[in-house]
């Protein structure tokens, strides 16, 4: 078993999370904040946009089942890298996309992901290439959220589909309901 991280920012934290625990190989997703300059940030200031932080997942998974290259491919399929600080209804610096990488190999194979992606594109991919810094973990009851609350509207409307796209799109990668 060969664990890595990876840290992805694509939108509200709830739908990433939701998507990424649909995949074999996936150990945890913990929701968070990270790519800004408070430290210890909350839920409340982070919304608020001024501390400079995205919604992000961490995700711990095993690279012997499921590849990093694999989880980049999930990540920017199920939201859109074109749109500058939103996705659907979420709108502010928080929600931009963002790859956070924890090694060289991540960062060259963020890079050529997104350079490969803006070629499909109409509009420029903005997603945002940096070193993650810091990770902080969100408050408790923002993790497994859609799990916990499924009949959420917003569940419903927004993560919900993503779950539905992870499904379809990449029945090879998801994890057995055994």
């Amino acid at each position: 078993m060969a664990i890595e991280t990876a840290t992805f920012g694509g939108g509200c934290f709830w739908c990433t999370e939701a998507a990424m625990k649909e995949l074999a190989g996936v150990e945890s997703v913990t929701s968070g904040y990270a790519g800004g300059d408070t430290q210890n940030p909350t839920y409340r200031e982070v919304c608020s946009g001024t501390t400079g932080h995205a919604e992000v997942v961490q995700v711990e998974f095993d690279n012997d089942v499921v590849e990093y290259a694999e989880l980049l491919e999930v990540f920017f399929a199920t939201h859109d890298p074109t749109q500058l600080n939103r996705q659907g209804p979420d709108v502010g610096s928080q929600y931009r996309s963002i790859v956070l990488y924890h090694d060289d190999e991540q960062k060259r194979q963020a890079e050529a992901y997104v350079d490969a992606l803006d070629a499909e594109y109409d509009d420029e991919v903005v997603t945002e290439i940096e070193s993650l810094e810091k990770f902080w973990p969100a408050e408790e009851h923002h993790q497994d959220y859609f799990e916990k609350n499924p009949k959420d509207a917003y569940c419903r409307m927004h993560a919900a589909p993503k779950v539905e796209t992870v499904r379809e799109k990449f029945e090879e990668l998801i994890r057995s309901a055994a």
